[in-house]
């Protein structure tokens, strides 16, 4: 099943939209869909690697589109919608240290937890409720999501005959390698409060803003 499911995949990445339907993908994840985009462009730069770098791109402009949806969610609508997403995702423990960082220096915050497993849709939620400079927040997260992706895009392009070969004799291992990284994303949120034996700092114990309530 998993090789019928990675077989058509390979097809559909061929595909003359393939680059609009990877961008669209990349827009929902950094807003609210829990799954990354990188299997998806890792995929669509394996069935045509001279447009690795062009797939690479589409997926950071999606994924930029996408955060300043999430920063909208975040500032215009956190009460209603971006907590319950929070919740939702099992990341409202995180929405407390996450604001206190924000407010102390957004910029190197954005650019390094956009490029760990950690979700993104945490820091553009929590960046649109703290009020982050708008030009701050496209700017930190085009260059985080641009050095997550055109790393992808690079190495299939220069690579992407052998990494083909690779995946294609060790897929399930490849799989399960993936879904450990997603499942690490979020155990890593953890280590992000600063909680569980993590280093304290000035935000380790941050709690709730006044006002704000999390979901049971």
């Amino acid at each position: 099943m998993l090789r019928r499911l990675y077989d058509w995949t390979m097809a559909k990445a061929a595909h003359p939209y393939a680059g609009a339907w990877l961008a669209l993908f990349a827009f929902v994840e950094a807003s609210f869909f829990p799954i990354p985009p990188h299997p998806l462009l890792g995929l669509m730069c394996l069935a045509n690697p001279k447009r690795a770098v062009w797939y690479a791109a589409c997926a950071t402009a999606g994924s930029v589109a996408g955060g300043l949806l999430g920063y909208a969610i975040g500032h215009f609508l956190f009460a209603s919608v971006g907590a319950q997403l929070l919740a939702l995702l099992h990341l409202s423990h995180a929405f407390p240290y996450a604001a206190c960082q924000l407010r102390a220096n957004a910029f190197m915050l954005i650019v390094g937890k956009g490029v760990t497993p950690i979700p993104f849709k945490l820091v553009t939620i929590t960046a649109g409720f703290v009020g982050v400079p708008l030009g701050t927040f496209i700017a930190a997260s085009l260059l985080s999501r641009s050095i997550s992706f055109m790393i992808v895009g690079v190495l299939f392009r220069v690579f992407g005959a052998p990494i083909k070969a690779f995946i294609d004799r060790y897929l399930i291992w490849v799989t399960l390698a993936f879904v450990a990284a997603v499942v690490a994303g979020f155990l890593a949120v953890s280590l992000f409060t600063g909680r569980h034996g993590a280093k304290s700092d000035a935000c380790s114990a941050a709690t709730m803003p006044a006002g704000v309530t999390a979901p049971a």
